[in-house]
């Protein structure tokens, strides 16, 4: 185990291709022989490439290690009603060889990273992401996960979100404005359906003008949908957002209240995706995009 890589601020504990292959063939020895390549760094986890057709998932800090424990115990409970694929754990990891968390083998999902594509091209697919949230967002059970920062009240998070967006992040005032409206919005009554909790573009894979992933389910949960669907206005341009907008409204047909809760949300995302521009220029696009999305609509509607 080497010292967390130090140009990516959230790892606590790294995992090389030595340790990595170490785990796999104390675990999973069939597999230990497939080449381990293209290593890459989200907020919560790494993940390797192993061979063509699958991938290694590690938690890399503590706050987040329960994280692939979720994945493994619901995404094969849920993954059979989605309409698009997802990273259902194919073998689970234990813990071992001084590494301290549950990890995954997951198949490798065919695409590019939409975080890393041009906007104006997802409207091609934005139907599809609708109906996969709107496939996702059925009544959840009550043993479902609990999660304090997605699917919950505004007004739970709203101190926070609004103490984040200070002078210098990008149209502060519109984001300040769109959190205001949402928490003034109805809030949500109704039962808590699943949640994804971060379908931003990172977590979305893309090809040929298809949505081809919905992955990283580590924050799934409970509650108010609204968390989700500000998936429009971190994804899309206006087009896209209206083509989305609409799917969903087919499927669901929910009330406004929810589409401002929804905006909301997005605007308080925009602060923590520009928290780390340098190790994270992709999400730091993102966060930008979300802005003038959002300050555009909130100076839409005045």
């Amino acid at each position: 185990m080497t010292v967390p890589t130090p140009t990516h601020p959230k790892i606590e504990i790294d995992v090389t291709a030595d340790l990595a292959r170490a785990l796999l063939a104390d675990q999973h020895p069939d597999l230990a022989s497939l080449p381990l390549h293209g290593r890459t760094f989200g907020w919560d986890n790494l993940t390797w490439r192993l061979g063509d057709d699958l991938a290694l998932r590690f938690p890399v800090r503590a706050m987040s290690s329960t994280l692939v424990e979720r994945e493994q115990r619901w995404l094969p409970v849920l993954a059979p009603r989605l309409p698009v694929p997802v990273p259902v754990p194919v073998r689970d990891g234990r813990p071992a060889l001084g590494y301290p968390w549950a990890w995954s083998v997951v198949p490798w999902l065919v695409g590019e990273q939409v975080a890393a594509t041009a906007v104006a091209s997802r409207t091609a697919w934005a139907g599809e992401l609708a109906a996969a949230l709107a496939a996702l967002h059925s009544p959840a059970p009550r043993d479902a996960p609990v999660n304090p920062y997605r699917g919950v009240p505004l007004a739970d998070r709203y101190d926070v979100m609004a103490g984040r967006l200070a002078s210098d992040v990008p149209h502060a005032d519109a984001l300040r404005a769109a959190l205001r409206a949402g928490l003034a919005a109805r809030p949500w009554d109704g039962h808590p359906v699943w949640v994804h909790g971060d379908p931003h573009p990172g977590n979305l894979v893309s090809h040929d003008g298809h949505l081809t992933g919905l992955i990283d389910f580590g924050d799934l949960c409970a509650g108010d949908p609204a968390s989700d669907l500000a998936t429009a206005w971190l994804t899309f341009d206006a087009a896209g957002r209206e083509v989305f907008v609409a799917r969903t409204q087919a499927a669901h047909a929910w009330d406004d209240a929810t589409w401002v809760r929804a905006r909301a949300w997005a605007a308080s995302y925009v602060s923590v995706l520009l928290a780390h521009p340098d190790e994270y220029p992709l999400m730091a696009a993102v966060g930008r995009h979300a802005a003038a999305q959002v300050a555009a609509d909130v100076g839409r509607q005045g």
